[in-house]
């Protein structure tokens, strides 16, 4: 072959590998194993470039682990629920089912093209009834243990979708895909008790040394550690105390009045005897419940009526007012409102024209507290205008420590540890998910169903046409026999949160066909992930639920003790961005253009049909609603999937955002075409040539830094030192036996990065089987030591000249021919030096 052909090499590469079976996962108790995984992505029907990027970067890990004598584990799947596939079913008429199988063929007749080295055998998704099956049988085990449980709990309801919606689903009030305002409603929901392990979960995190520190603060963060008191407001009318935590009772003094959730149980109470109060508790449900929509949204409140006494003074009475920023969600659902001290008490304060009471002053600048609250940081010491503990100067942390052994010893309060975490709650009502296998009988109660009844299987005959859950107006799929006494009874309707899905996929990976979750010897061997990468949009939910997970999971038998924390090392990758082309239609809209539909001209960039000039917005986030994507397929077809490969790993750290840019393209394109020719040329060369250590020294250099780029993640400075070496190799004089020894390991050091470019080379040259199976190149340590060094002259500060020593030389020897060099004595001009300083193995600095 005259020419770097991607066309033809890579598919015939691709067809070898898979002919043999090379990245079949092999369970070999004689090999240490290595197993590393990429987040599975959801079968949207098209991969992009941050597929490719993501991917990418484990095949590089995997193809370098076997060619290091790993066991490799480099599994592929599908996050296939959820509700995308039942919006297209809405959308088109068609069935969830359908779409997702299709578009799963699609991506994967997409994926294979580029090369990576993924065991196809245990392919798997999450939708097929052999893996939610056994999503099933862990089910049971965890409810078996006590980790599952159902309770009433208000959630955030779509009254158009009628389904639950996740926080992140509800938008300005709204809900996501259906734009109704969002109701807060309590339902029966079926809870996993994620947050028995919270302090576990948290303390654990320190021992995470090869995870981003970023993951693990937004983890802790996540989590929420606090410590407070908890205490109870005695009710003037003699009714149940009024129940609150708080992080900061140093402020008590400064308390102006006590305020409720809406779905607090006296609110409720006062709701059912008053229809003012139900009215406006059905207002507060309205609208966003996230913390930051909480932040901004406008404060309501109704006064109760109610008054309760403050502890450290029963002649002091509050106000017990039901709050709109108040969630049961957190603490007690109950607070006492320190308006100095906390932006929404404030506003809230403020509005209701409620008392606002300094607790203390700071030192630096005491001011009035007129529209901003003022709390300082707990380390800091300010000036308390009257403690009740007897504080006069002292810091927050000093005052809250004083203020709960206050309490404590008075008997009207007691210091507690809290959490942010609540438990996780798992059911959805919608119906491409996979089903909660239990039975509601009306003389048993909840029935678990029977394992050997497994899997519970989706109804394929469903429909869309009307709103809501199709699997509550099935009834034949719905009505069942009782699996304990065989009475009529329901099938539960609601299915599981996909969270659930994807967090313990990477378990099932180690033995996809078994008829239990897990099988000891597989899990035993292949747990845990040796490496996992993945986006760092995941570095909350996923990576938290996937760890409470492998936790469920040993305690009732399916993972060993050593797989409580499942991920041994995290790497989360920058995206793939792209400039973006914009113009403005004539109704002052803007305008996307794709990247093939506009030019660079002298003067700027210019639509090629209209000669508009497009307004460039650089190293933008990759999106089909700005036409800023790249087709990784017209890629390949353009160029190769080596190129591809190649470009994203070579043009910048794998943390950053990399920018796609079409002469990037071509540039890698023509850098992989030149090395196919340099290793034609040698492979066709006989001959004896000069400079064979210093060719073999640098291919040496070149093995150990491309070694220590790829196990430290900084794959584009192993790029770097292959092209350095392509630059030696090409220029180098030595012998055809040097260079043809060069350019194979130059070809195994690529074959990570562009493997079947690299098989073509092993195979040109003569290399025994596939660049796949051969060992990894061995670093000759006695080969990076130097004989000679090059050492600058520098005369008052001037570089002048260089000398070539042997490393060894003496100090007296290097100066003696240093001042010898015509560029010193020209520095000198015939006058002696004054001093001359010799650095070994780095300068000589002469003084004139």
């Amino acid at each position: 072959m005259s020419r770097y052909d991607a066309s033809s090499i890579e598919p015939k590469w691709q067809k070898a590998w898979e002919e043999a079976g090379t990245f079949a996962a092999t369970r070999d108790p004689s090999k240490e194993k290595f197993y590393v995984l990429e987040m599975f992505p959801y079968p949207s029907g098209r991969i992009h470039m941050g597929h490719v990027r993501n991917y990418t970067m484990g095949d590089v890990v995997a193809r370098y682990k076997r060619n290091m004598g790993f066991s490799v584990l480099h599994p592929m799947g599908w996050d296939a629920f959820g509700m995308p596939a039942e919006n297209a079913a809405m959308a088109t008429g068609g069935h969830p089912k359908d779409w997702t199988y299709k578009n799963i063929e699609e991506m994967k007749s997409q994926m294979k093209p580029m090369g990576w080295s993924l065991d196809w055998s245990r392919e798997l998704a999450t939708c097929d009834p052999e893996y939610y099956g056994q999503q099933q049988a862990l089910f049971l085990d965890f409810l078996e243990k006590g980790l599952v449980y159902r309770k009433n709990a208000v959630v955030n309801w779509d009254p158009v979708d009628m389904t639950v919606l996740a926080n992140e689903q509800v938008i300005d009030g709204k809900g996501w895909r259906s734009g109704a305002e969002v109701e807060r409603r309590e339902l029966t929901q079926w809870f996993f008790k994620i947050s028995d392990y919270s302090d576990e979960l948290l303390s654990a995190l320190d021992g995470l040394k090869d995870w981003p520190e970023k993951v693990r603060l937004m983890q802790a963060n996540w989590i929420g550690k606090s410590q407070g008191l908890r205490f109870a407001f005695e009710r003037v009318d003699g009714g149940d105390p009024i129940e609150v935590y708080t992080t900061r009772p140093d402020t008590l003094m400064g308390a102006s009045f006590v305020g409720i959730s809406a779905d607090h149980p006296l609110a409720k109470e006062l709701a059912a005897a008053d229809p003012k109060i139900a009215e406006f508790a059905a207002l507060c449900r309205k609208g966003g419940t996230t913390a930051a929509e909480l932040e901004t949204a406008e404060k309501l409140g109704m006064d109760t009526g109610l008054r309760v006494k403050h502890p450290l003074d029963p002649n002091w009475e509050l106000p017990v007012w039901i709050a709109n920023f108040i969630l049961m969600d957190y603490g007690t659902g109950a607070i006492f409102g320190s308006a100095a001290h906390d932006q929404r008490d404030l506003d809230f304060a403020r509005k209701y024209g409620l008392p606002v009471i300094d607790t203390f002053f700071d030192l630096k600048d005491p001011k009035p507290v007129e529209n901003t609250a003022f709390l300082p940081p707990k380390t800091e010491k300010v000036k308390w205008v009257s403690h009740f503990t007897g504080l006069d100067e002292a810091t927050g942390e000093e005052a809250i420590a004083a203020t709960v052994e206050f309490a404590e010893k008075a008997g009207w309060g007691t210091g507690h540890t809290q959490y942010r975490l609540r438990d996780w709650g798992l059911s959805r009502q919608r119906y491409w998910g996979c089903p909660i296998p239990v039975v509601h009988c009306d003389a048993c109660g909840v029935v678990p169903e029977k394992k050997e009844n497994l899997p519970v299987e989706l109804p394929y005959d469903v429909s869309f046409d009307i709103p809501g859950n199709p699997l509550d107006r099935h009834p034949t799929w719905r009505d069942c026999a009782c699996p304990s006494c065989g009475k009529p009874a329901k099938r539960e309707t609601d299915t599981m949160d996909t969270f659930v899905d994807s967090s313990w996929y990477f378990a099932r990976f180690t033995a996809p066909r078994a008829d239990t979750p897990t099988v000891a010897e597989d899990v035993d061997y292949w747990m845990n992930v040796d490496q996992y990468i993945g986006g760092i949009e995941h570095a909350i939910l996923h990576l938290l639920y996937s760890r409470f997970f492998a936790r469920a999971m040993n305690m009732t038998g399916h993972l060993p003790e050593k797989s409580r924390e499942p991920f041994n090392a995290l790497f989360t990758q920058g995206m793939v961005t792209h400039a973006i082309y914009k113009t403005t239609s004539a109704e002052d809209r803007p305008v996307y253009h794709y990247p093939e539909q506009v030019e660079a001209r002298e003067g700027g960039v210019f639509v090629k049909d209209t000669g508009e000039q497009v307004e460039v917005i650089p190293s933008a986030k990759m999106s089909k609603s700005k036409n800023n994507v790249v087709d990784p397929l017209a890629i390949i077809a353009d160029f190769g999937a080596d190129t591809a490969r190649w470009f994203v790993m070579s043009d910048s750290p794998p943390e950053r955002d990399v920018e796609w840019t079409a002469s990037g393209a071509e540039g890698a394109s023509k850098h992989l075409a030149r090395v196919y020719r340099i290793v034609s040329d040698i492979a066709d060369a006989t001959g004896e040539g000069t400079g064979d250590d210093d060719l073999l020294r640098e291919m040496h250099k070149t093995i150990k830094a491309v070694s220590e780029g790829i196990e430290g993640f900084a794959f584009n400075t192993s790029v770097a030192k292959l092209y350095g070496f392509t630059n030696t190799l090409q220029k180098s004089q030595a012998g055809a036996g040097a260079k043809k020894t060069a350019a194979r390991t130059l070809a195994q050091l690529m074959s990570p990065m562009t493997p079947h470019l690299a098989e073509e080379l092993w195979s040109m040259l003569g290399g025994e089987g596939l660049v796949a199976d051969a060992p990894w190149p061995k670093l000759d340590e006695a080969m990076l030591v130097e004989d000679t060094v090059t050492l600058p002259i520098q005369v008052n500060g001037k570089r002048r000249d260089e000398i070539t020593v042997p490393t060894d030389m003496d100090k007296a020897e290097v100066e003696k021919l240093a001042l010898a060099t015509e560029g010193v004595q020209r520095a000198l001009d015939g006058n002696p030096p004054k001093k001359v300083i010799v650095v070994p193995g780095r300068i000589v600095n002469v003084v004139a």
